[in-house]
C-alpha cells in the first residue's frame, strides 16, 4: 500500500496552476499535501488536510473523484491522473491516530446540531475548534447520517465513522443525544429556551421519490434509501428489478448482489446511466446488467412493465406505444432521489420551506427564522458528500459570528 501511494505522489508534477486543487469542490491544496508527504511530513500533511475538510477520510473513498481532482489532472489528458484518493485515504487515516487532542476552552455558549450527516458533523467540529460546547441531536442509533445508512459498508467501512465519532466528537467534547427526533418530544423553541444560541438543521433528505403508478405498494416492491438502510432485513430473491440508474441504485444492486440475489437489472429512463463511470464500471464488473430508454409502466407481483421510450434532443421523452413489456422480477426496488422530510418546518414557526419541501435558506445558511442555520441535502437536495462540507465550512463561520455578535447579557 504505502509503496503504490508513493508511486503515485512521484508521479505528481508540481504544477504552479494546480488544476486539480480547483477540481476539488473543497479546494484541498493537493500538491502540497503530496509534497509533504514526500518529505517524510506526514502529519503536517495530515493536519493540514482535516483542518480543511474534517470528513477527508470520508472523502478519499467516495468523492467522484474522477470529475474532480482527478478528472482535472494534466497527466489524465494522455494517460493516467494522480490517483490523490488513494494518496489522501493513505495520508489522513495514518494521521488520524495521532488525533488524541482534548475539547478547547468552553466559551460559554451552547450550540444544537439536529442530524449528524456531513454537514452536521462537519458544523460541530468547526464551531467545537471555537469553543462552544456543542450538542448533536440523531434520529436514529449512530451518527453518520447517509454515510452510514445510505452508502454500503463496502464502499464506507463503518470503522471509518465510528473514529469520526471517537477523535472529532468525544475527544471534543461533543455531546451525542441518539434516537432523539426534534419536532416531536424536544421542539426547536425548547432549544431555544434551554440556552442554545444558534441551531443547525442538516436533517438530509430521507423520503424516497415515489413513481406514482400502479401497484407501487405491492409487497416486492421497497424504497432504495431504505434497502440500503438495513438490507439484511430484506429477502428480495433470485431476480431483482432496479428502477434508477444513479450512484445510489448503483450502491443498491451492488449490495443485493452481495446478498445473494443472482439476477439484477437496472432500468435507466436515459440512454446513458447517470452514475458515475466510476460505479458503473464496478457494476458491471459485479454483474449487474442494465436496460436503457424504459419508462416503468406498472407494477406486477411478478415484475414490472415497462415501455419503450425515445431520448429527444431537448430532454422529453416519446412513448412508443405498442411496446409494453413485462419484464419478470421476485423484488423490485426504486431508486430514484428522495426529498426532505417535513417534522421540523411543520412544528416550528417562522420557518419557510421551498416549493420542494426543502429549508429556505440563503447561500451563508441563514434561513428565514434568527439564530437557525442549515445546509447540505435538506438544502439543496441531494448532491455529493463533498459538496455538503465545503458548504457547510461556510455556515459554520456565519453561525459563530452570528453568535459572536449577540449581546453580552444574552449569554
Amino acid at each position: 500500500m504505502a509503496l503504490h501511494v508513493m508511486d503515485e505522489a512521484n508521479r505528481c508534477l508540481q504544477c504552479k496552476v494546480p488544476q486539480c486543487q480547483k477540481g476539488c469542490p473543497i479546494n484541498t491544496n493537493i500538491p502540497m499535501a503530496i509534497h509533504l508527504l514526500k518529505e517524510n511530513k506526514l502529519n503536517e500533511a495530515g493536519k493540514m488536510l482535516f483542518e480543511n475538510n474534517p470528513l477527508t477520510t470520508v472523502c478519499s473513498l467516495i468523492c467522484n473523484h474522477e470529475n474532480q481532482c482527478e478528472g482535472h489532472c494534466v497527466l489524465g489528458r494522455k494517460g493516467a491522473p494522480v490517483h490523490f484518493s488513494t494518496i489522501e485515504n493513505y495520508i489522513s487515516s495514518t494521521y488520524a491516530n495521532q488525533m488524541t487532542e482534548g475539547p478547547k476552552p468552553s466559551n460559554g455558549m451552547r450550540v444544537a446540531i439536529i442530524g449528524s450527516g456531513p454537514a452536521g458533523i462537519t458544523i460541530a467540529i468547526i464551531l467545537a475548534r471555537y469553543g462552544y460546547q456543542v450538542t448533536i441531536f440523531e434520529g436514529k442509533d449512530k451518527i453518520g447520517g447517509v454515510l452510514r445508512y445510505g452508502i454500503p459498508e463496502f464502499r464506507l467501512p463503518k470503522t471509518v465513522l465510528d473514529d469520526i465519532e471517537y477523535r472529532h466528537l468525544a475527544l471534543k467534547g461533543i455531546k451525542i443525544r441518539p434516537n432523539t427526533t426534534i419536532g416531536g418530544a424536544i421542539g426547536i423553541d425548547d432549544l431555544f429556551r434551554d440556552g442554545y444560541k444558534s441551531i443547525f438543521i442538516g436533517t438530509g433528505v430521507w423520503k424516497p421519490n415515489s413513481l406514482h403508478i400502479k401497484g407501487e405498494t405491492f409487497g416486492n416492491v421497497h424504497f432504495g434509501i431504505n434497502y440500503l438502510n438495513n438490507p439484511d432485513s430484506y429477502h428480495l430473491g433470485e431476480t431483482v428489478i432496479v428502477i434508477g440508474a444513479g450512484n445510489a441504485a448503483m450502491d443498491v444492486a451492488r449490495t443485493a448482489k452481495r446478498k445473494g440475489s443472482r439476477h439484477v437489472i437496472c432500468f435507466s429512463i436515459t440512454k446513458e446511466v447517470a452514475a458515475s463511470k466510476y460505479e458503473f464500471s464496478y457494476a458491471q464488473l459485479e454483474g449487474i446488467t442494465f436496460e436503457y430508454n424504459k419508462r416503468p409502466i406498472e407494477i406486477k407481483d411478478d415484475g414490472v412493465i415497462f415501455r419503450d421510450i425515445i431520448e429527444n434532443e431537448d430532454g422529453t421523452f416519446t412513448d412508443i406505444e405498442g411496446t409494453d413489456t413485462l419484464h419478470h422480477s421476485d423484488s423490485v426496488i426504486i431508486s430514484i432521489s428522495q426529498g426532505p422530510q417535513n417534522r421540523i418546518v411543520n412544528t416550528t414557526t417562522g420557518l419557510k420551506a421551498t416549493a420542494r419541501g426543502l429549508l429556505d435558506a440563503d447561500e451563508t445558511g441563514h434561513t428565514s427564522r434568527p439564530g437557525i442555520f442549515a445546509s447540505g441535502d435538506v438544502v439543496n437536495g441531494a448532491r455529493t458528500v463533498v459538496e455538503a462540507v465545503a458548504h457547510s465550512k461556510i455556515v459554520a463561520e456565519s453561525m459563530h459570528q452570528y453568535m459572536q455578535s449577540l449581546p453580552k447579557d444574552s449569554e
